[in-house]
């Protein structure tokens, strides 16, 4: 904490993060209702298109969440055949994802209403002001933080 004196809880890091989080989030989803993707899906969809079929472990690591979580996610997106899940091929135990035809489709038509959300997003927040928060939030992510008892 800076100074002496006791922050209160309109100081709180995490809280104002959350919030700005589900701000952006549902802005996005605005823009991404047209292709029947929200945010999340649609960030998943682009890291297994880009990196390619990968372990639930390891899209949850490469997602900043939690296996749990992602577990969640992942349900509607396999229900709807946009991914496919399918055993491990080195490790018979874990799942392995990978973007299915339709999936890339679903995707594609995702891209148009992202790009609308990334143009507006700048044009309201600023473009350096933009550029400065992303190099702040990928460095936050990238921060050990440490634990709470150490």
């Amino acid at each position: 904490m800076t100074g002496n004196a006791l922050l209160g809880p309109e100081d709180c890091n995490c809280l104002a993060a959350r919030q700005a989080a589900r701000h952006i989030t549902q802005f996005y989803d605005q823009f991404l209702a047209a292709s029947g993707l929200r945010t999340t899906q649609f960030s998943i969809l682009a890291k297994l298109r880009r990196l390619g079929p990968m372990t639930i472990n390891a899209l949850a690591a490469e997602m900043v969440m939690d296996r749990t979580t992602l577990g969640r996610n992942i349900l509607p997106l396999e229900r709807d055949g946009l991914i496919a899940v399918k055993k491990g091929r080195r490790d018979r135990r874990s799942k392995e994802l990978r973007l299915t035809e339709a999936g890339a489709a679903c995707f594609r038509a995702g891209v148009k209403g992202w790009t609308q959300a990334q143009k507006q997003f700048e044009a309201a927040f600023g473009a350096t002001r933009t550029v400065d928060l992303r190099a702040l939030l990928h460095a936050v992510a990238a921060t050990d933080l440490g634990t709470a008892d150490g």
